[in-house]
């Protein structure tokens, strides 16, 4: 019976790991051509400089109190590419840009 040393183990989780943190990762800005998009930027200015995503999902709403009175914010996913394999998931809140995520694959 063969087993595997401690450090071995250690070794392939490590592997595991840093794979995962290849394949999906967050950004604060998306490069659209010649373009920009930052964190924060409207779904209008996203949609001008990057065009039309190839997917739109409405994920839901959330409330939240602003100024004594409570809005409902649309929650959204844009999706974009594949651009050299990799798929650009963007996460609207209110129509602002809140998060980027880029994954290899679809």
């Amino acid at each position: 019976m063969s087993h595997t040393p401690f450090g071995m183990t250690r070794l392939v989780i490590a592997l595991v790991v840093m794979t995962a943190a290849h394949c999906a990762s967050a950004s604060s800005t998306l490069r659209c051509g010649r373009a920009l998009i930052s964190l924060q930027a409207s779904t209008t200015e996203v949609a001008s400089k990057c065009g039309e995503p190839v997917s739109r999902v409405v994920l839901g709403s959330r409330d939240v109190e602003r100024y004594g009175r409570y809005d409902s914010l649309l929650i959204e996913e844009w999706t974009y590419g594949p651009i050299n394999g990799m798929y650009q998931y963007l996460r609207f809140e209110g129509n602002r840009l809140i998060r980027i995520d880029s994954k290899r694959g679809g």
